[in-house]
């Protein structure tokens, strides 16, 4: 198993075994498969593995891999758009809408944004809001027309608007190299 992937240590406890614990267990789903594949619109075929992943977690709340695949199987969704550092998770995410009886959803894992030291954008780590860019001056058409241009859907400091990059937009032509925002990237 890949590192950080369950082991298995509590597949096979006995009654008593499982009595004798100090919390309440948490709810794994039994995996007959220890990979399984999926088709991803960037990333092509993408064989991950599928471990004894937690479906309720020791207090009672349904894991995150369980409550998107019901989520999504509820709601209708048919197609995933998300980072690529979540990639490794549609496998198990697949596999367990199979075992549910749901059609698994369709696949697009993008390159993430990142700061200029190569960390994923969050608040601790530079990530910005639109009201904070608003605040600097920076106006939506320019937010929009800079993201436009990390996706290769506008030249550098071409105005763009939504009618021009759904004209433009092609999935097959997205970039697969995450996109490096630098802090003179709205002047």
């Amino acid at each position: 198993f890949r590192s950080g992937a369950y082991p298995g240590t509590c597949r096979n406890l006995t009654a008593d075994q499982k009595a004798a614990k100090d919390r309440p267990p948490a709810i794994r789903l039994r995996s007959q498969v220890t990979q399984f594949t999926v088709v991803d619109q960037l990333h092509g075929l993408f064989r991950g593995q599928v471990d004894d992943f937690v479906l309720r977690r020791s207090d009672g709340v349904p894991a995150y891999n369980l409550a998107v695949v019901v989520d999504d199987a509820a709601q209708g969704v048919d197609q995933v758009v998300r980072g690529d550092d979540l990639l490794s998770s549609a496998p198990r995410q697949a596999y367990l809408a199979t075992r549910l009886g749901y059609r698994p959803p369709g696949y697009s894992h993008v390159p993430m944004v990142l700061n200029d030291k190569g960390i994923r954008l969050s608040k601790r780590d530079g990530a910005i809001t639109l009201e904070d860019l608003a605040a600097e001056g920076v106006t939506t058409t320019t937010v929009l027309s800079r993201l436009a241009e990390s996706l290769g859907l506008a030249d550098h400091d071409e105005i763009v608007d939504t009618a021009t990059l759904a004209a433009r937009f092609d999935s097959a032509s997205l970039p697969r190299d995450p996109w490096i925002i630098t802090p003179d990237v709205w002047a």
